[in-house]
């Protein structure tokens, strides 16, 4: 009974510690490889993550930023391309027209954005940056809660990358704090992705951003 507690407690503490060292980790190794706008190395792709939109089909302020901080790196002379990634299951649901439609309106020329319609996850995001559309280095366009998982799974799916973090404004207290939970287990899903189960986003023919 006594082993049987010590091995239950073994567990229980490595399903508690693991993702917190994981999360720890992933904020270590992309402190480095986060930038301001003004000093950020030029790449000629920057990767816009969705993030939800209203139950009226609008941006929330978190996805609004996004684009408005690729909108700026745009600007600044440091990206040539946006690529807008988002969830398109649902014909009422489409982020990355969304997203499009606020960068239209930040003066963001057609010519710049390029949608990808099938980025459910930032796994998915990544992996079809690389194999679909021939990203081989990119800016990540993302609030910093977030950026180190999609720097960690970028830079481990073939995209050399680095990033910006698009916190523009303050967020609700709550919404942070459950952003920073959630973070934890998804980025222990993260590590098992890329190390372990390997799954195949949705993929389709290539689509080279630039021939």
């Amino acid at each position: 009974m006594i082993i049987f507690l010590k091995v239950l407690l073994i567990i229980i503490l490595v399903a508690v510690l693991l993702p917190l060292f994981l999360r720890l980790l992933t904020g270590l190794l992309a402190k480095p490889l986060t930038y301001a706008i003004g000093d950020v190395p030029a790449r000629r792709v920057a990767i816009v993550f969705g993030a939800g939109l209203w139950r009226d089909g609008t941006a929330t302020p978190v996805l609004h930023d996004r684009v408005e901080t690729a909108a700026q790196l745009y600007f600044a002379g440091r990206v040539e391309k946006l690529l807008m990634s988002g969830d398109n299951r649902f014909v009422e649901y489409n982020e990355p027209a969304v997203m499009r439609e606020v960068a239209l309106s930040l003066g963001v020329p057609e010519s710049a954005i390029v949608l990808d319609f099938a980025g459910r996850r930032t796994y998915d995001t990544c992996y079809r940056a690389a194999a679909i559309f021939g990203v081989s280095e990119a800016v990540l366009v993302t609030q910093g809660f977030h950026l180190p998982r999609a720097l960690y799974l970028c830079n481990r799916l073939g995209v050399d990358a680095v990033g910006v973090e698009a916190d523009l404004r303050s967020y609700r207290t709550r919404y942070v704090v459950i952003w920073n939970i959630r973070e934890i287990l998804a980025t222990l899903a993260a590590w098992w992705d890329v190390h372990i189960s390997h799954p195949l986003p949705v993929l389709g023919t290539p689509e080279p951003i630039f021939p």
